[in-house]
C-alpha cells in the first residue's frame, strides 16, 4: 500500500505545486481545494492503515472544506503536505526495494541454473560474489545464496514496510501544540455536553419527583386528613382510608426508589460493575450473552458511564434494533474499561434518530471516554465504549 500510495503521489504532489503557481492567476484557487481534499483521502487511509496495524493513536483531522482558506487553515492540511513529498520518495523507493526482494529467489535460481549463457572469462556472481562457472559451483555456491535470497525475500520487506510507516507515523503525527489544542477543543465540547447531561437529568428527576412521588405524597395527605375528619363522625370508615393511604405509601416508595435507581444504580454498591451488567444482562428481554473479564477497581463515575451504556444498548437492541441475540463483552485493558455490544438486528442506528446514543455519548464523554457505533443497514449493530479509569 505504501508503494501505490508514493507512485499516487508522485502524480498528485507536481499537480499541487503547478496549481498552487496557478493561484496567482485565479485556476489555482478553483481546483486546489479538489486535491487537497484528495490528498486528506490518501492521508486518512494511510492513518487508518497505521492504526490498524501498529495500534497507534494518531488522530485524522476533519476533511477539507470546500473553501482553499478553510482547508488551509486546517492544522491537518499542513500535515497531509509534509507527508505528501515524503511518502512520495520513501514509499515509492522502499516499495521497489521490497519488489525486487520478493522477486528475488526467482532471478537468482533462473540466474544459476542459466550460468552457462555467461562467458567463461566472465562467469557470473551474484550475493556472495563467487563464481558460478559450472554445476558444481552452482550446486555449492549456488544454492547457499538462492537460500540467502530467500530469507531477504520472506524478511526484508515486512523491515522495509515497518519502516515506511515509522516514517508516514512520524510525518502525520500532530505537534504538541496541536494535541493540546485538540484536548483542550475536547475537553470544552465533553464539558459543555456534560453540563447539558447533568441539566437534562436534573429536569428529568425534577419531573419523576413531581408527577410522580409528590403526587402520591399529596394523595397521601389528602387520604390521611380525610381519615382525622372522619374518626369522629364515622370510625368504621377510616380503615379503608388507612389502607389506601399505605398502599399510597408504598407506591410513592417504589416510585422514589426507581428515581434513585436512575440517579446511582444501588447494585454497582452492591455488586460492583461485573455483577451489575451480568444482572441487567441476565433481566434482557432478548437471548443475551456476556463475557466479563477482570476489571480491578473502576472510580464510581466511570462505573455508572459504562453501566448505563449497556443497559441503553441492550434496551435499544431489543426495542428499535429487531435484534434476535446480543452479546456484551466487559473487559480492562491497562487503564482502559472497554465495554462491546452487538446485536445482529436490522441496523441503521445514528445518533440524530434519537436522544439515546446521544445519552450515551455525552455520559461517556463526560468521564473522558469514547464511544463508537458500527451499524450499517441490515446489522449487525457494534456499540464500544472506552473509558479510562484509575490503575
Amino acid at each position: 500500500m505504501a508503494f501505490i500510495r508514493g507512485l499516487t503521489l508522485v502524480v498528485l504532489v507536481p499537480v499541487l505545486m503547478y496549481s498552487a503557481v496557478l493561484c496567482m492567476v485565479g485556476v489555482g484557487l478553483l481546483v486546489l481545494p479538489f486535491e487537497l481534499r484528495l490528498l486528506r483521502w490518501l492521508a486518512d487511509g494511510e492513518r487508518d492503515r497505521l492504526g490498524r496495524w501498529a495500534a497507534t493513536t494518531t488522530a485524522a483531522g476533519p476533511h477539507a472544506r470546500r473553501r482553499l482558506m478553510a482547508a488551509l487553515s486546517d492544522p491537518a492540511t499542513g500535515r497531509d503536505l509534509r507527508w505528501a513529498p515524503g511518502m512520495m520518495v520513501t514509499g515509492t523507493t522502499l516499495g521497489l526495494i521490497g519488489a525486487a526482494l520478493f522477486l528475488f529467489p526467482a532471478a537468482v535460481l533462473v540466474l544459476v541454473c542459466l550460468w552457462w549463457l555467461f562467458p567463461e572469462d566472465e562467469p557470473i556472481r551474484l550475493i556472495l560474489n563467487i563464481p558460478i562457472d559450472g554445476w558444481a559451483s552452482a550446486v555449492y555456491a549456488g544454492v547457499p545464496q538462492l537460500l540467502l535470497s530467500v530469507l531477504l525475500a520472506l524478511f526484508g520487506p515486512p523491515l522495509l514496510a515497518r519502516l515506511a510507516a515509522s516514517v508516514s507515523r512520524w510525518l502525520l503525527a500532530p505537534s504538541a501544540a496541536a494535541i493540546l489544542a485538540e484536548r483542550v477543543s475536547t475537553l470544552d465540547r465533553t464539558r459543555t455536553g456534560a453540563i447539558n447531561a447533568h441539566g437534562s437529568e436534573l429536569r428529568r428527576i425534577e419531573r419523576d419527583l413531581h408527577d410522580g412521588t409528590q403526587a402520591r405524597l399529596v394523595s397521601l395527605a389528602m387520604q390521611i386528613g380525610l381519615a382525622e375528619r372522619t374518626l369522629g363522625s364515622n370510625p368504621a370508615a377510616v380503615g379503608p382510608l388507612l389502607a389506601q393511604a399505605r398502599e399510597g405509601t408504598e407506591e410513592a416508595m417504589a416510585e422514589l426508589r426507581d428515581v434513585l435507581r436512575s440517579v446511582y444504580p444501588p447494585i454497582l454498591a452492591d455488586r460492583g460493575l461485573t455483577g451489575a451488567v451480568s444482572a441487567v444482562v441476565a433481566r434482557c428481554p432478548i437471548p443475551a450473552t456476556a463475557e466479563l473479564g477482570e476489571l480491578g477497581d473502576v472510580p464510581a463515575q466511570v462505573e455508572v458511564a459504562v453501566y448505563f451504556a449497556v443497559t441503553e444498548a441492550l434496551t435499544n437492541a431489543a426495542k428499535h434494533g429487531d435484534a434476535g441475540s446480543v452479546s456484551v463483552t466487559l473487559t480492562r485493558a491497562g487503564g482502559t474499561v472497554r465495554a462491546e455490544i452487538t446485536d445482529d438486528g436490522r441496523g441503521g442506528a445514528a445518533e440524530g434518530r434519537g436522544t439515546g446514543l446521544r445519552g450515551m455519548r455525552q455520559r461517556v464523554e463526560a468521564v473522558d471516554g469514547g464511544l463508537w457505533v458500527q451499524s450499517p443497514p441490515g446489522g449487525p449493530t457494534v456499540i464500544t465504549v472506552e473509558c479510562p479509569c484509575a490503575s
